[in-house]
């Protein structure tokens, strides 16, 4: 038996296969990434199974949507190669549980319709991840289709934590502080537990990616983050904006921006993309020679400085500082920055230790007197979504 675990995205599909070894899972069997799936994209996969990586491309008919070309890719790997597994659910990211959910969930239609009206409140990642829910369903209408939450690891923030200051009308009707990237969270705490004996006091985990957020933790449960309402809040991001005044789209509005307008460059033309006009690949921005990349960079990296100062302010102080995400687990510069600007916090980064840490494992790069520990630690959302789906589906047999 094993859990396929999967994030549908706006121009990709991430799976793993878990297996289920007694009442844990094992490593994953499959893992892989489906990209280019957005409009005039050319979808491919890239593979990972026992070590041995591989890539492919999607074969995509005449009038058939890429996504539903990528679903039918998998599928047959599934049926082909792994034709002796039995799965025992798939279960899906959902980026906003809203009031609704504080846990994962067997996905019915009444939870599916629920799930539909918050696709305000995050349009880069919901509408896509219920599209993947309804499209796995038709493919594997015999299983239990699984929700699991982004917001649900914040369940425990407190309501100064919560509350915005506005008509406490309005947040009664929900508008309020939910928190985001708490699969990852929750997957890097269970992963310092592993490792260090400081992991339940004062932490602050750096999830640093295309989408960028910070959590502070004390007791392994989530007392402050950056992200908010939505999943444009707090620290600057690949696309997104983070923290802006409000009063600048008041500002957007009287010159003419409607709605859609303002919500497209807040989503889709600010952040890395819209301070460098170059691109929202801190990659491509490091390896740039315009002063404007290095800016954009500089931002970025005050912004999350600025952030984690507020955090620790928030409990107390900081015992230990982990970097996850794609940026958080490969960039050293940006972490050798970090680290030397938290130096007032006592943060102290060994160089070496930090040019080692390349995202394969779980790796510590303070120095021997930095009375703060300091961690890299590849996460893994997929792992955590399919631990909960097993432990839901496993009640219901």
């Amino acid at each position: 038996m094993s859990i396929l675990s999967v994030n549908a995205g706006s121009s990709s599909l991430k799976f793993a296969l878990y297996p289920l070894e007694g009442d844990t899972l094992g490593d994953a069997l499959l893992s892989g990434n489906i990209e280019g799936l957005e409009p005039a994209g050319v979808p491919r996969i890239a593979i990972t199974v026992q070590g041995k990586k591989e890539t492919a491309q999607v074969n995509v008919l005449a009038q058939q949507e890429s996504f539903d070309a990528a679903l039918q890719s998998l599928k047959q790997l599934l049926q082909t190669r792994f034709a002796h597994i039995t799965l025992q659910a798939v279960v899906h990211r959902v980026v906003h549980g809203g009031q609704f959910f504080s846990a994962g969930v067997v996905v019915t239609p009444e939870v599916f319709a629920q799930l539909s009206t918050l696709n305000a409140l995050a349009p880069l990642h919901q509408p896509h991840n219920l599209a993947g829910i309804r499209a796995f369903a038709d493919a594997f209408p015999s299983l239990p289709q699984v929700a699991c939450f982004d917001t649900a690891f914040h369940r425990t923030l407190s309501p100064l934590e919560t509350t915005f200051a506005i008509d406490h009308a309005l947040t009664q009707q929900g508008v309020r502080r939910y928190g985001f990237h708490g699969l990852s969270y929750q997957y890097v705490s269970q992963r310092l537990q592993q490792h260090s004996q400081r992991a339940a006091g004062r932490v602050i985990m750096a999830h640093l990616g295309n989408g960028a957020s910070l959590c502070a933790t004390t007791q392994h449960q989530s007392r402050a983050t950056t992200m908010g309402f939505s999943a444009l809040d707090g620290l600057m991001m690949g696309t997104r904006s983070g923290a802006l005044d409000p009063g600048v789209l008041l500002y957007l509005m009287e010159q003419g921006w409607d709605h859609k307008r303002i919500q497209n460059m807040l989503y889709k033309q600010s952040g890395l993309l819209g301070v460098s006009g170059e691109s929202a690949d801190m990659r491509t921005l490091r390896a740039s020679s315009s002063l404007q990349a290095k800016f954009a960079i500089d931002l970025f990296t005050y912004r999350v400085v600025r952030e984690v100062g507020a955090l620790s302010a928030c409990i107390g102080g900081l015992d230990v500082l982990a970097f996850t995400g794609g940026i958080g687990e490969h960039d050293v510069v940006l972490r050798a920055q970090v680290a030397q600007a938290l130096g007032y916090l006592g943060v102290s980064v060994d160089t070496a230790r930090n040019q080692s840490a390349t995202g394969e494992q779980v790796c510590r790069i303070d120095t021997s007197n930095s009375s703060v520990e300091v961690w890299v630690v590849p996460t893994d959302e997929g792992r955590v979504a399919a631990q909960e789906a097993w432990a839901i589906t496993r009640k219901k047999a």
